[in-house]
């Protein structure tokens, strides 16, 4: 089985859209290229689809109690910079850059996106 996509929800597309551009842009991931007006933003993370939209039953979108994403960083200069560009475009701090003892000592950090969602990235995380 192949994951296709993520999908969370946003009620702010031009918010989301430029809090993930500058959090991605860290990861080296380009940034969105959904055109405007579209009811969806989209990134592709090496083939996986990464979406942000509103809800399909047209109430506000609300994030997972427990839910959390965590993406992968090169160095823990990117994860630094992935939490400092979340915090600058709307975001807040769930956890900062630093050794994670629940991670065997991988250097991460935690943010809730503008809407809630709670994301991770991580350097040196071995899962499993």
């Amino acid at each position: 089985m192949l994951l296709k996509s993520i999908r969370l929800g946003s009620n702010d597309l031009a918010r989301t859209r430029a809090f993930y551009d500058a959090t991605f842009g860290t990861l080296g991931v380009a940034g969105s290229t959904t055109p405007e007006g579209y009811p969806i933003v989209m990134w592709d993370l090496g083939g996986v689809k990464f979406l942000l939209g509103p809800a399909r039953d047209g109430q506000p979108t609300t994030h997972a109690n427990g839910g959390t994403i965590i993406f992968e960083a090169s160095s823990q200069d990117a994860v630094d910079a992935w939490h400092a560009a979340g915090l600058a475009n709307g975001g807040s701090s769930e956890g900062d850059p630093e050794p994670k003892p629940q991670a065997r000592g991988a250097y991460g950090a935690y943010l809730r996106d503008p809407d809630g969602n709670k994301i991770a990235v991580y350097h040196g995380l071995a899962m499993g």
